[in-house]
């Protein structure tokens, strides 16, 4: 990532949101704001808005992780209160949040935020009052600290959404976020996705992953944590997580997109797991 620019992860995953919204049928997930925001990063950046560079399976990861996402949220909205979106990007959902009850936290590292914040405005989006944005560098900064400074109350029940960031992140910076979650008081839910070491997927797509990976090195953007479905379960449990939901690229499909032929490339998953809180915790 160049210092006063998002990461090109970030703009990527712009560009597949906004792209989907109009070149993917069915559409998957649908994103209001997507193409404003997306058009005003690029023309920021003087590329123009175009997005033709997303591969139709990256657009349908990406689509399918958002509505996994936010259909958990939408099933549980009546019991949330806050919703905590790590490593947001150019993700739109705090500026279009369809739930007057819910504080959105955003939560991103300082550089893509602010970066971000003046997109919105050439866009022409204007942030609610239930959006609170929270500059966080996950390596240095304690994301405990700097969420209770802008307003977090850990005694209220609390969804997390974690897209996009995990495979990105040193164990110790995703650890020290899971611990954060589960030293919570209140009951908290946690939506991320992942991506499988080449090594436990088919030999004929390992050397595409090798290739991503290396690529993704190139760019200063390295996979540092890569997942077999058995370690994120067991790392999940033993941070204290239940009720974990995993679905890989054929579960995504068939509740999302039936009939959609298109193949899994780099073995991506969604996860949504459950955390009941201290305060649960302490009372029995």
């Amino acid at each position: 990532m160049q210092l006063g620019q998002p990461s090109r992860t970030a703009l990527s995953a712009a560009r597949g949101r906004a792209l989907h919204q109009s070149s993917d049928e069915p559409r998957v997930f649908t994103d209001a704001l997507a193409v404003p925001l997306a058009e005003a990063a690029e023309n920021a950046l003087g590329n123009g808005y175009d997005g033709n560079d997303i591969p139709d399976e990256a657009r349908l990861f990406l689509a399918m992780r958002h509505r996994f996402a936010e259909d958990a949220l939408a099933s549980r909205a009546s019991e949330i209160e806050q919703v905590v979106v790590l490593g947001a990007g150019l993700d739109t959902f705090g500026l279009r949040n369809p739930y007057p009850h819910i504080v959105v936290y955003e939560v991103d590292h300082p550089d893509t935020q602010t970066w971000k914040r003046q997109r919105v405005v050439d866009a022409g989006i204007v942030a609610g009052p239930s959006l609170r944005f929270v500059a966080v560098d996950f390596e240095t900064d304690a994301l405990a600290n700097q969420l209770r400074d802008s307003g977090f109350d850990d005694t209220v029940p609390t969804f997390f959404i974690w897209l996009g960031v995990v495979q990105y992140l040193t164990a110790n910076a995703i650890d020290t976020t899971l611990r954060f979650i589960a030293d919570l008081r209140a009951p908290a839910q946690l939506v991320l996705d992942y991506s499988e070491p080449p090594s436990a997927l088919p030999p004929q797509r390992r050397a595409l992953v090798e290739m991503l990976s290396e690529i993704m090195t190139g760019i200063g953007e390295p996979w540092l944590s890569l997942f077999t479905g058995d370690e994120i379960d067991d790392k999940l449990t033993d941070f204290g997580f239940g009720e974990i939901e995993d679905l890989d690229w054929q579960q995504m499909i068939d509740r999302f997109a039936p009939g959609n032929t298109a193949v899994d490339q780099v073995g991506g998953h969604v996860l949504r797991a459950a955390h009941r809180g201290r305060t649960f915790d302490a009372v029995e």
